[in-house]
């Protein structure tokens, strides 16, 4: 197959099936062109799962539509987002990949992020694993010696290992920088693993899953059923912080999601997600590689968890200036 150009500079010719459109047999077609904002940078993670997503639609359906695709800001996501909410109408026309640190940014309370993901409509998305890690067994109760808990940057979905512990009553000493390299060098002693092929990454990496974050109460994370969810094992009543780390995690675990503006009506949001069952297929059979694909349902499950309510929102931007000394600028 001769390669794509720059999917920036293109555009991707789709084919999208017929949908019932209110129970009643009228056949309801997606408009014959749209726009798709991707975060940055060209050739990157985004970019890639964003031609793969494209080249299943235009294999698996029988018309066509023309789909402008721009390529925007970095990788975390916050520009493509502030883009969207600001110019995507909800008429089935504009879409997103939305990029799980530009819903962490907006967490965290970083100034760039302008945006409110809460209400937007979630197509299909990929996931991978949250899963808070140590050197050897978790800790089973307060009273151990502190933990040192490589959290990244603060603003960062890696800070929320360090809540995690906190919340269990364990004590815990956050380390600031490089989390993988303060692994690698054994000065960390936790830090929170995600992304896709978890499971395989922890034999390399010498670690010993302690427990998964975004997972709630009596859920568990499909790569590991047997690990716990952070949910099940915190005894503290602090709903609002528990809320909070759960958010964080989920955005740990977002690695690409499609999504439409709030307001989209019923018919175009399902005749998108009708278009995306031949991706998710090939996705499927890629083995965990490129994460777990699923169907909006179960995308805006994870997206609900990412977006907390105000107390949740509040409670963990007043624990990381008092636990880190950090606030947005």
């Amino acid at each position: 197959m001769t390669p794509l150009p720059p999917l920036s500079r293109r555009l991707l010719l789709a084919g999208l099936p017929l949908a019932w459109a209110g129970g009643a047999r009228a056949q309801a077609l997606l408009p014959g062109s749209a726009s798709l904002l991707v975060p940055g940078p060209e050739g990157g993670e985004h970019a890639r799962w964003a031609e793969r997503l494209a080249q299943a639609i235009a294999a698996g359906a029988p018309t066509a539509v023309q789909v402008r695709a721009d390529v925007l800001g970095g990788a975390d996501g916050v520009t493509a987002a502030n883009r969207f909410a600001t110019e995507a109408a909800p008429d089935g026309r504009s879409l997103l990949v939305l990029a799980g640190g530009a819903a962490q940014a907006r967490l965290a309370g970083d100034s760039r992020a302008k945006f409110d993901n809460a209400g937007w409509l979630p197509v299909c998305a990929s996931l991978g694993c949250a899963v808070v890690v140590g050197r050897g067994p978790r800790p089973a109760a307060p009273g151990a010696g502190p933990i040192s808990v490589a959290v990244g940057g603060p603003e960062g979905s890696g800070a929320a290992a360090l809540l995690a512990l906190d919340l269990l009553g364990l004590a815990a000493v956050p380390l600031a920088g490089n989390a993988a390299q303060h692994w690698r060098d054994g000065r960390a002693g936790a830090l929170l693993l995600s992304g896709p092929a978890v499971p395989a990454r922890l034999a390399a990496l010498g670690a010993e899953p302690w427990f998964v974050l975004d997972a709630a109460p009596g859920e568990r994370d499909p790569a590991m059923p047997d690990l716990p969810a952070l949910a099940d094992l915190v005894t503290a009543q602090a709903p609002a912080l528990l809320a909070a780390c759960r958010a964080a995690g989920a955005a740990a675990r977002l690695l690409a999601g499609l999504v439409l503006p709030a307001l989209t009506p019923a018919d175009q949001v399902a005749l998108w997600r009708n278009a995306v069952q031949r991706w998710l297929e090939d996705e499927a059979r890629s083995g965990g590689a490129n994460g777990l694909p699923v169907p909006g349902a179960e995308a805006a499950a994870v997206m609900a968890v990412m977006s907390p309510g105000p107390a949740a929102v509040l409670a963990y931007r007043e624990w990381l200036l008092r636990r880190l000394g950090w606030q947005a600028p």
